[in-house]
């Protein structure tokens, strides 16, 4: 099987991520300090020691905060995302469309722990995951023969537990890109997951493997609790309490329900 390779990356870092609030009411999620670093930069950090330096943030959500990563970082580029806050984050990705060949799309609310998952070098494209064995709520994928039959959207046990890091190769971004504007132009789909395009709206369309990644090698904070757990600096904001609408939908929070 010819090898790909990663020439780019596009970071999803659009939405509001008001699970956290209130600390996100003034600073996007993925800038919140986990220990002294903010998320997006063990990412950023992880992408560049894997020699990726062609980088596109999605923005949208107090957007001008994020000006001074192109400037701490050679080879960042905003990409405004001016549907944000009405559409859910196939939005994000549909503005970074043109970049979607050989490219690792993550999404910016995430801390990566091993910089090594992030390699360059890949056979299909897919999704890094970790083998559970207990429950999950989070998406959860099953592999025959190193590909990727079915997806559950309310998780399971005994699977592979899908995270917000994947690899497209040049044929699959092409393949994902035409299905991005035809959702999102022609059928004007905007409230669905971009992923939901590979995995349940075309799944014949695409071959899809997984990455192989260790429990801890990339943690998803999706909530206040879960940041408090992580940094007890931020233990005096459970009491006063999050806020979170379940009726509303935006970029920036992967596959979780997002907020």
């Amino acid at each position: 099987m010819n090898m790909s390779k990663v020439e780019r990356a596009i970071i999803m870092a659009a939405g509001n991520g008001t699970r956290m609030y209130p600390v996100t009411r003034q600073v996007p999620k993925p800038l919140v300090r986990v220990g002294g670093v903010r998320m997006i930069d063990t990412i950023l950090r992880g992408l560049r020691e894997n020699g990726i330096f062609e980088i596109y943030v999605v923005v949208g959500y107090l957007k001008e905060q994020f000006e001074a990563l192109a400037r701490d970082y050679p080879g960042v580029r905003l990409v405004e995302n001016p549907y944000y806050a009405e559409c859910n984050n196939i939005s994000s990705l549909y503005v970074a469309r043109e970049y979607l060949e050989n490219a690792m799309i993550l999404d910016g609310d995430q801390i990566v722990r091993r910089p090594e998952i992030l390699f360059r070098e890949f056979d299909r494209s897919g999704y890094q995951a970790v083998w559970t064995d207990a429950h999950t709520d989070e998406w959860l994928l099953t592999v025959e023969e190193g590909r990727i039959v079915s997806c559950s959207r309310s998780g399971g046990a005994g699977g592979w537990q899908l995270f917000s890091v994947s690899r497209w190769n040049k044929e699959d971004g092409r393949r994902l890109k035409g299905h991005l504007e035809e959702e999102f132009e022609q059928r004007r789909n905007r409230q669905i997951y971009w992923d939901d395009i590979a995995l349940f709206r075309y799944p014949g369309e695409y071959r899809l493997g997984i990455f192989e990644m260790r429990p801890g090698d990339v943690l998803e904070v999706d909530s206040l609790a879960e940041l408090a757990a992580l940094d007890s600096e931020y233990e005096k904001f459970l009491k006063l309490g999050g806020v979170y609408d379940e009726t509303k939908r935006s970029d920036g929070e992967g596959r979780r329900e997002a907020d």
